[in-house]
């Protein structure tokens, strides 16, 4: 594998897992956008869309910049240590721009659930922690038979 077949191999997975991710990212973050807009189906939309396009530029302005290796590649092997390194960067970058993005929205709901009038933007807003606190319900314990006596079915 030379240095050509490793670029050409690099930009197609990594241009791969970009598109795969950033569809994902617009499908799954329509409702959240949604929530954090109050309902607003054209400003969700539109957001949805400019975000798309940052993770897309960032991705792939990313791919490009890292593409480029030091040292010769001389087996095959040698290619493919090179490719998995620069496809775990990939991975690692394409895994960081959506928590970045998440919690920046998640930063903007908050301030809009405060700037609510009355209380239910503080209700709102003191049920969150509430939720995080909450312990899972334990499974009621089943008595054990006594030694030396049937269970009762």
């Amino acid at each position: 594998m030379d240095i050509v077949g490793t670029y050409l191999a690099y930009l197609l997975i990594s241009t791969a897992l970009t598109v795969v991710v950033g569809t994902g990212l617009a499908r799954s973050g329509r409702a959240f956008l949604l929530d954090v807009f109050s309902g607003n189906d054209a400003l969700a939309r539109a957001v949805s869309r400019l975000l798309v396009l940052g993770f897309y530029l960032l991705s792939l302005g990313f791919v490009t910049l890292t593409m480029r290796t030091g040292g010769d590649i001389t087996s095959a092997r040698a290619g493919l240590q090179v490719l998995s390194v620069k496809i775990g960067e990939v991975l690692l970058v394409l895994g960081v721009l959506p928590l970045i993005t998440l919690a920046a929205l998640a930063r903007t709901r908050r301030r809009s659930l405060d700037k609510q009038p009355g209380q239910a933007g503080l209700a709102a807003r003191a049920a969150i922690p509430a939720l995080r606190a909450a312990q899972p319900v334990q499974p009621a314990s089943v008595p054990q038979p006594q030694s030396g006596t049937a269970p009762v079915l």
